[in-house]
């Protein structure tokens, strides 16, 4: 179910967007595989909170308020604004506060690399800061942030943990948290006409250790993607890649592996590294007015860099370090949005289904 409201205070219009409509079938089905004889019936809950007030002082200050809960993650984001010059920098002041289970590292892979089970590892995230998004320039676009963020791993029973199932430390300082002041810059270009687009991304962060046991790291990532129309069709191509350095803790790694990454794997079932290189193919035509097929190609590897990631995660599962998935699919296309079906192969034979939708609609 969900639900909208607006109230007015004073002059400013609050609006309320309530959805518990997200996952819902999921977690009814998966509800009965799971252990939950001794947990609350609030664990099946699912769905959405959405709070935003466009005048909190009665000078146009913005707050927004969103909630999300999931099966077994759950996130809170508190972000204020005060409007500024179009031409300055736009401030935000963000809190935020999530859990989520690490599967990305410590999950275990199964079924010939398909799926990935839980390891025991989720991540507890509380991070207070400063956005800032610099005026847009032609094709370009760049945003800056300073945050402090706290790690803290947790076993399933919500129980804080300072090592994993085999007993490696799951943190760098080897105590049951992290601290960390991450300075991040982001930069994006993106120009597209009615035949094709290009995009680009490039991320960069700094860990500054301001006392002695604070994490110290230097991370890059990049995500760069083309898309041609050819003929009737339309072609797609992207490729991510990312590399860290520093003192890090195991869920920094970056996981391979998984929707967005190499189809036909669980998450971060193909490796778990310092480096990553990903490629995807992706050649989508039309069938008729409502249905279009699709053929895509998928590859990743962690360029050997498994082993240096503390505690060697990869290994320790038996993750292979490359993989490469192929696969066909179709997009349902319909007046609310586009429904989305792909089969894909792994290097190990192993098919696997994914369903996506999709609320942009052509």
């Amino acid at each position: 179910m969900g639900a909208q409201k607006s109230v007015h205070a004073g002059r400013a219009k609050i609006d309320f967007n309530v959805d518990f409509t997200h996952r819902l079938c999921a977690a009814m089905m998966l509800h009965s595989f799971r252990n939950s004889s001794t947990g609350s019936p609030l664990s099946l809950i699912v769905g959405s909170l959405c709070i935003k007030h466009p005048n909190l002082f009665g000078k146009s200050e913005k707050l927004d308020v969103l909630w999300d809960k999931g099966l077994s993650d759950s996130n809170i984001l508190i972000a204020y604004r005060k409007p500024r010059p179009e031409w300055l920098a736009q401030h935000s002041f963000v809190i935020q506060h999530s859990v989520s289970p690490e599967v990305g590292i410590h999950g275990i892979p199964v079924d010939n690399f398909s799926k990935t089970g839980s390891g025991g590892v989720n991540l507890c995230r509380f991070s207070v800061g400063l956005d800032l998004d610099e005026p847009g320039s032609c094709n370009w676009s760049s945003k800056t942030s300073l945050k402090f963020e706290h790690v803290r791993p947790i076993n399933d029973d919500g129980r804080s943990i300072s090592r994993d199932l085999h007993g490696f430390p799951v943190t760098s300082s080897g105590s049951g948290h992290d601290c960390m002041v991450v300075v991040k810059q982001e930069s994006r270009f993106a120009k597209a006409n009615d035949l094709s687009f290009t995009r680009f991304s490039l991320q960069i962060e700094q860990g500054i250790p301001l006392l002695s046991k604070w994490l110290i790291f230097n991370r890059f990532k990049f995500a760069a993607s083309k898309g041609l129309k050819l003929g009737p069709g339309f072609f797609l191509a992207s490729l991510t890649g990312g590399s860290i350095v520093g003192d890090i803790a195991p869920y920094q790694a970056f996981a391979i592996g998984g929707v967005g990454s190499v189809r036909g794997y669980g998450e971060g079932a193909v490796g778990s590294g310092r480096s990553c290189l990903v490629a995807n193919t992706e050649f989508t035509f039309p069938m008729n007015e409502m249905l279009d097929g699709a053929l895509f190609f998928d590859c990743g590897t962690d360029l050997g860099s498994g082993r240096f990631v503390p505690g060697n995660p990869g290994l320790r599962h038996g993750k292979p370090g490359a993989g490469v998935g192929v696969g066909y699919g179709v997009r349902v296309k319909f007046p609310m949005g586009h429904f989305q079906v792909d089969c894909a192969l792994n290097a190990y034979q192993q098919k696997t289904i994914y369903f996506g939708f999709s609320n942009v609609s052509s």
